[in-house]
């Protein structure tokens, strides 16, 4: 199925949007609340979950496009824009609160990082998110999917220039 006859796809590659969610929904059809983890499926495969897999999704199980809208924008962790090169996600729970975590949004803001935006070049997307599972080892971070613990303002620039410039 295709929005207005037209075949959508990707803008990073021959993919099609469509067929990546009817991929992740065939592999999950066994599966009582399924949508969860195909739109998971789907993020991880073209690294967000962009408009046109609404009306696919919405197919797919037999539910509005509002439903599946709803569940897209209420969970912080879909994301309907790519994110940068460097995925850069700051922990703000209370045990990172507590050990230093409002210093590395302060330093973050500084370098001219946004929570919840990307870089114009493109470079760094910045996340807050309300658990790493690293609460021993606070302030944590994770950058690119790798964990760091007890990071300082100072530390978490030279993790990411290391990772940026990589």
């Amino acid at each position: 199925m295709t929005e207005g006859g037209a075949i959508m796809t990707t803008s990073a590659s021959d993919v099609t949007v469509e067929g990546v969610v009817r991929r992740a929904a065939a592999g999950h059809r066994d599966q009582r609340g399924a949508l969860l983890p195909v739109l998971h499926a789907v993020q991880a495969e073209l690294g967000h979950v962009p408009q046109e897999a609404i009306p696919v999704l919405a197919d797919e199980f037999n539910l509005s496009r509002a439903d599946v809208h709803g569940v897209v924008t209420f969970y912080h962790d879909f994301r309907r824009e790519p994110a940068g090169r460097t995925l850069l996600r700051i922990c703000r729970a209370e045990a990172c609160q507590a050990l230093g975590a409002e210093g590395l949004m302060t330093y973050a803001r500084e370098a001219g990082l946004a929570p919840g935006e990307t870089t114009p070049d493109g470079a760094v997307t910045v996340e807050q998110v309300f658990c790493l599972g690293n609460c021993a080892l606070g302030p944590a971070v994770e950058v690119n999917g790798r964990l760091h613990g007890r990071v300082t303002p100072a530390r978490l620039g030279s993790i990411l220039d290391g990772t940026v410039s990589a």
